[in-house]
């Protein structure tokens, strides 16, 4: 790989931007500020979505749980005014490709030139986002889960991405309470997802075909796994447009079978049913 002109950028004065105030941005602002990281959060919404209000109600309880002291959180509908002297910006807006191929064009205008910018998706690699960027070295995946309860960080190149970057982000996401993991090649979907895209697959299709319901199928797994929340709650908290729009990018890419994604379409989707979002969910 040739020699990238990144720099390390200094973390101390300068903020962190996440693009996009939903059920992930949220959580992943509220986590970074509660470890002392100030944060600029870009929400197109007047109300930025209520993420605001989710993240003042829980940083202080976060940071006490990592003995810190919550840093201060700004918000903005303005692109520029978010990433102007950014050192890292988030992308968590949805996972739709065209939507993250024409942002990351304005990031890479606008963010300054040691910037990192790290896409959160879940799915899509950042590689596949990079067709109007210029400043490619400084481009990767930072996927998160669902924080504060799964901390797993994992983190991705593009192919053209410094590689000092990927050390520099895992210590900082480290510093900020996350676990992070290092996926040494690209894939679509990372070391984790891929495998709960395999069962959320068949735990729709184990619905769709009236095998068995929501409320069965959690308390089977709950039991099993002895985990406290089933995969149903988890993809109602998530929003099944997300699970949605994960599944397709599996199908186009992967060749999954799409009977699961078209049930959950025809069913939940396009009815505006999309668990916590709004609507019901596979619980009801």
């Amino acid at each position: 790989m040739p020699s990238s002109p990144w720099t390390k950028p200094d973390t101390s004065k300068r903020p962190i931007a996440v693009i996009g105030g939903g059920v992930m941005g949220r959580r992943i602002a509220m986590m970074w500020i509660s470890a002392n990281f100030t944060v600029m959060l870009c929400e197109k919404a007047v109300d930025y979505g209520g993420a605001v209000g989710y993240v003042q109600e829980h940083e202080a309880e976060q940071a006490a749980k990592q003995g810190t002291e919550p840093a201060e959180l700004k918000a903005t509908n303005s692109l520029e005014e978010a990433v102007r002297d950014a050192w890292m910006v988030i992308e968590a807006v949805p996972e739709k490709l065209e939507l993250k191929i024409d942002l990351m064009e304005q990031l890479d205008k606008l963010a300054p030139p040691d910037c990192i910018i790290a896409s959160n998706s879940s799915s899509l690699r950042s590689s596949q986002m990079i067709v109007k960027t210029e400043k490619n070295y400084r481009i990767c995946n930072g996927h998160y889960y669902m924080p504060p309860d799964q901390l797993f960080f994992e983190v991705m190149g593009c192919g053209y991405t410094d590689p000092e970057i990927i050390p520099f982000l895992m210590d900082k996401a480290a510093q900020a309470g996350f676990s992070p993991v290092h996926a040494k090649v690209e894939s679509t979907g990372f070391v984790f997802n891929r495998i709960w895209a395999s069962l959320k697959r068949e735990i729709l299709l184990v619905m769709a075909e009236g095998v068995s319901d929501a409320h069965t199928i959690d308390e089977m797994f709950k039991s099993w796994f002895k985990a406290t929340k089933g995969p149903c709650l988890m993809m109602d908290t998530v929003g099944l447009d997300t699970v949605y729009n994960i599944e397709v990018v599996y199908a186009e890419q992967r060749g999954v079978d799409t009977r699961a994604m078209n049930w959950l379409k025809e069913n939940f989707v396009d009815k505006g049913n999309l668990g916590a979002k709004g609507g019901k969910g596979l619980l009801g």
